[in-house]
């Protein structure tokens, strides 16, 4: 469980950076800030029970229903942090996402938000690579390679993966 709470973190913290995106283009729906708010319940010590998978699943049916990919990516984030409570031990690749997309869709956000600057984006990896725990860089190796796609944000997520497995200079 302490393992699940740090990766939940750094998911959360993700996520509640790019919330006001969320809330900004779609308000009054309360729904990725909910899966936020039991997000952090969790790492703060308490139980994971149904509220993280409801309020993580309401997110991302959000998303879906959000009108701009910024908005999307919003509510995917905190839909991710809820979920990471849930994180499965079992290692296919497919799981790095819910580590690490939530960092790769803020750094995406950050890329619109400055006219698609791709220099954005990776001073934001480079941000959520210096902010991983010791810990999550363990839990993260347990698992293959991040899967790779042809959107913008899973190569983000890519990067990210590459520079968390490298070693760190002391």
């Amino acid at each position: 469980m302490d393992e699940l709470r740090v990766v939940a973190r750094f998911v959360v913290e993700s996520a509640q950076e790019v919330l006001p995106v969320f809330e900004e283009a779609v308000a009054g729906d309360y729904r990725p800030r909910a899966a936020v708010d039991a997000a952090w319940e969790f790492v703060h010590g308490a139980e994971r029970t149904k509220l993280q998978r409801v309020t993580s699943l309401d997110a991302h049916r959000a998303a879906k229903e959000a009108g701009t990919e910024t908005a999307r990516l919003a509510a995917r984030s905190a839909g991710d942090a809820a979920s990471a409570a849930y994180l499965h031990p079992i290692a296919k690749a497919g799981q790095v996402g819910h580590i690490l997309r939530a960092a790769a869709s803020a750094a995406r956000i950050a890329e619109l938000n400055a006219a698609g600057d791709p220099a954005v984006g990776d001073t934001a990896i480079e941000q959520a690579r210096e902010r991983a725990a010791p810990v999550l860089l363990d839990v993260l190796r347990r698992y293959p390679a991040a899967p790779t796609a042809d959107n913008r944000t899973a190569r983000l997520m890519s990067t990210l993966d590459t520079a968390l497995r490298e070693p760190r200079p002391s």
